[in-house]
């Protein structure tokens, strides 16, 4: 089976080159992404953590970075003699780090799971433990991983009902993986179970919570606030509505939502941060047909003109602060079947929140705010038009919906501590054996 998997990563590789090569061409930052996707590393940051038994989190893109970002805090805290290295797939999940991760001692795009390419990539570093964050597993490099003595340990991790439906048919390669990770620190008791149900030995297993509960990068004073409402043009405007994460076919319904909340509050402003950014000027062209005047949040860098009513956040990374200026928030990929995304960023600040009936990447998270109150779900466009015109004009159910959310955040943090614990624990024991042989 690994040898499959070999021939058909391989095969994949050389048949996507092509499409690589006219990317780096077109696409800025593409390039630099190849090169260190096929171990071609920035020599600063090999400098820093090769050969110093460095700490390094791989994280696939933007929503693994957030559970990242906490867990990097601790391991700063309780263990601050080792490199912090990060890992992205993703451009956004690059910037993403970045931005809110600086503290990491280098950043990197995460080589393509070939056996020569992980096992150069790995001999290089020498990390002394990998953390794969959710369930981000790669044969070839935890195969690597396995030879040089690298302990790993799955951090915040989740397994969706999809996942465990298909990673079966890994046969082999899948049991080789699990064999592989010393510790499975889960989000939840279902992930737990699932974990286990794929073949995990239940004593490397333990639910941690979340580490998303602990994330304080969003953090904003009401300074700060004030200086986001000037910034986005907003000044004097009430109520805003944030649309966050969405995708296509939502934001024909959040403007028909929002056309009837200007019905109703004539000053009401509106941010739509879509999914991928790329649709900026599709968002704009759908808000000019229903009347609307749309400005680029990074056509206001620069300026800070009033006048318009909606902004497109077209930027990575600002999303989970601009929730601190909602009134109201609609989380995204709920009203198509694309499974929700973080409400937990609008949750942490005690936001009112508003999805449609897709959440089932989200279940845990979704179903303790909403059995708190303080997320509502809605069917479609008309239900959301509704539901954000019956919670902004109640004052009482806004302050209710705002309670839970404070509280259901606040009585599920320390997962990152917790989990920072585990790798302690690990490393400890790992150092223990070393010893003794």
């Amino acid at each position: 089976m690994q040898l499959l998997y070999n021939l058909l990563a391989i095969v994949l590789v050389v048949l996507a080159t092509p499409v690589f090569l006219a990317r780096a061409l077109t696409t800025a930052g593409f390039g630099e992404r190849l090169r260190q996707s096929l171990g071609f590393l920035p020599a600063d940051v090999i400098a820093r953590v090769a050969g110093r038994g460095c700490i390094w989190l791989h994280a696939a893109s933007v929503g693994e970075i957030v559970a990242t970002s906490p867990v990097v805090k601790e391991i700063r805290r309780q263990l601050p003699d080792y490199p912090v290295l990060i890992s992205v797939v993703t451009e956004t999940g690059y910037s993403m780090a970045k931005r809110i991760i600086p503290e990491a001692d280098g950043h990197i795009y995460f080589p393509l799971d070939l056996p020569f390419l992980s096992e150069r990539v790995v001999g290089l570093i020498r990390p002394r433990a990998f953390l794969p964050v959710e369930t981000e597993l790669w044969p070839n490099f935890l195969r690597a991983a396995r030879r040089y003595g690298v302990q790993v340990m799955m951090v915040n991790g989740r397994i969706s009902d999809k996942s465990f439906m298909r990673y079966p048919y890994l046969g082999s390669v899948l049991r080789d993986m699990l064999q592989t990770v010393a510790r499975f620190c889960m989000q939840s008791a279902i992930d737990a179970e699932y974990i286990i149900g794929l073949g995990a030995d239940p004593h490397k297993v333990v639910v941690t919570g979340n580490t998303k509960y602990d994330q304080t990068y969003t953090a904003v004073s009401p300074d700060e606030q004030a200086q986001l409402f000037v910034r986005l043009g907003l000044a004097g405007r009430r109520p805003v509505v944030v649309a966050g994460s969405t995708h296509k076919g939502e934001e024909e319904e959040v403007l028909t939502a929002f056309a009837k909340v200007r019905s109703v509050f004539p000053e009401a402003a509106l941010v739509v941060a879509p999914r991928d950014i790329a649709r900026a000027d599709e968002i704009a062209g759908l808000a000019k047909e229903r009347g609307f005047t749309a400005r680029r949040r990074t056509a206001l860098a620069q300026a800070t003109e009033a006048g318009h009513d909606l902004v497109i956040l077209d930027t990575i990374g600002e999303l989970g602060r601009i929730y601190s200026i909602a009134d109201l928030v609609f989380v995204g990929g709920s009203l198509v079947a694309k499974g929700g995304h973080n409400i937990l960023e609008p949750a942490a600040h005690g936001k009112p929140v508003l999805v449609g009936p897709h959440m089932f990447n989200f279940k845990e998270i979704y179903a303790l705010l909403s059995d708190r109150g303080a997320c509502q779900t809605v069917q479609d466009g008309a239900e959301l038009g509704d539901a954000m015109v019956r919670i902004l004009q109640d004052k009482e159910v806004r302050a209710t919906m705002s309670a839970g959310a404070l509280a259901v955040v606040e009585e599920n943090r320390g997962a990152a501590g917790r989990t920072v614990l585990y790798l302690k624990e690990l490393m400890a024991c790992s150092e223990t054996r070393q010893k003794a042989e």
